[in-house]
């Protein structure tokens, strides 16, 4: 039998499931999944995990407009070897995609350097100003989704607008949830701990969850699909899970470093740590575990944003928002949850609010696959910044193929 014998290993089926076997690829396809098949070109994937490829709904490349911080070649080849392979592009770029012109720029250079599968989103207003929308209508060819991401729409006219006019294209809306009157200038972390420990303006929770209080409510007069993102309040959890309850077309997503840490863990007065949303407290990290446990969050993205080692070499008052994702993100969500309910997070519940169809590893489909290991490593930050500098953590991504 021709082909290549990948044996051995456990192979994610979906849903949280698994099966101990082999998956014989010939011609870029997957042709056979079995116990045991016969082969003379084998790779031993002993004590490995295959499964498709990670997806990410929240990812910042930078460019056009940011090259400084990083490409999208340099950033999709560094979620390649994260094991990533689609990554959803937010709009904090320039020009802003906010109508099909600007939009197009991104698309070029995606083409010239995506290393993976890369969506883009457009935004929700003209140069994510928040006043005026943008040309929702002719985006929709181009684009997974629309969102200011970095800022709230602050006009809740404004936003009602925007999400009847989002609803009409099909398409959903990824909400940055923040209520900007109450966060205090040179907010850096959330009130409590670090921002009494460190001297620092502390981010209030109610910041985010009196905004998507309001969404909520817009979302039960429009209809449209709604996304919350990167969501880091207790507060936020309950009012997700109410929302379900009533049967609103809700979904959410939560960070690595936000189901990992919390502001007791801020050690050093440092930009590494420093990202929007805020950490939360102890209890706040613990209501994330519990809702990605039970499906009140659905996905979770890694809200990769790199910066200069200068943007972010400024302590917590003086670097910007923001940190590396990609690397770490598996590993990190391993620390309080379960192998089947990383990968239902970070495969099948983004595929699902993606539109991407069955990803999983089926006889018949793509060969388009990665191994992933469970062994610990330690963190290098390697000129990026991770609050994981250091730490141990367990699992990551052996290698990947793609047909």
């Amino acid at each position: 039998m021709g082909g290549r014998v990948y044996a051995g290993g456990r192979v994610y089926t979906g849903a949280g499931r698994f099966v101990q076997a082999d998956i014989l690829v010939e011609g870029g396809t997957i042709r056979r999944i079995a116990p045991r098949i016969a082969g003379e070109e084998r790779v031993d994937c002993t004590g490995l995990i295959l499964a498709p490829g990670f997806i990410d709904l929240h990812a910042h490349l930078r460019e056009p407009g940011f090259e400084e911080k990083e490409t999208i070649a340099s950033g999709t080849a560094l979620a390649k070897r994260s094991g990533f392979q689609t990554v959803c592009a937010m709009p904090n770029l320039n020009p802003a995609p906010d109508a099909p012109d600007t939009a197009q720029v991104e698309l070029e250079a995606i083409a010239r350097g995506a290393r993976v599968d890369t969506r883009i989103y457009g935004t929700i207003t003209k140069g994510r100003a928040g006043r005026e929308l943008a040309d929702i209508e002719g985006l929709a060819p181009l684009v997974c989704g629309y969102s200011d991401d970095g800022s709230g729409v602050q006009d809740d006219a404004l936003m009602e607008r925007a999400m009847r006019a989002i609803a009409r294209t099909g398409r959903y809306l990824a909400a940055h949830v923040e209520d900007a009157s109450l966060v205090p200038k040179g907010g850096s972390v959330r009130e409590g701990v670090a921002s009494r420990r460190f001297g620092v303006p502390g981010i209030p929770p109610e910041s985010e969850t009196r905004q998507l209080l309001r969404d909520l409510a817009l979302v039960e007069k429009t209809g449209v699909r709604y996304h919350m993102c990167h969501i880091s309040a207790g507060e936020s959890v309950e009012a997700i899970r109410e929302a379900k309850r009533r049967g609103l077309p809700v979904t959410c997503e939560v960070t690595p470093h936000q189901l990992c840490l919390c502001d007791e863990d801020i050690i050093e007065d440092s930009g590494r740590f420093k990202m929007n949303p805020p950490l939360g407290t102890r209890a706040d990290r613990e209501a994330l575990v519990v809702g990605v446990l039970d499906g009140t969050i659905d996905a979770i993205a890694t809200d990769h944003a790199p910066h200069t080692p200068a943007e972010k070499g400024r302590g917590l008052a003086g670097s910007l928002f923001g940190v590396s994702g990609f690397a770490t993100a598996f590993a990190a969500s391993l620390r309080h949850l379960p192998l089947s309910v990383v990968l239902r997070a970070m495969i099948d519940a983004p595929a699902r609010i993606l539109g991407v169809g069955d990803v999983a590893l089926r006889e018949g489909a793509r060969a388009r696959f990665q191994a992933l290991h469970t062994r610990p490593w330690t963190v290098e930050a390697g000129g990026r910044s991770t609050p994981f500098e250091g730490m141990t953590l367990v699992g990551g991504c052996e290698w990947t193929i793609e047909s």
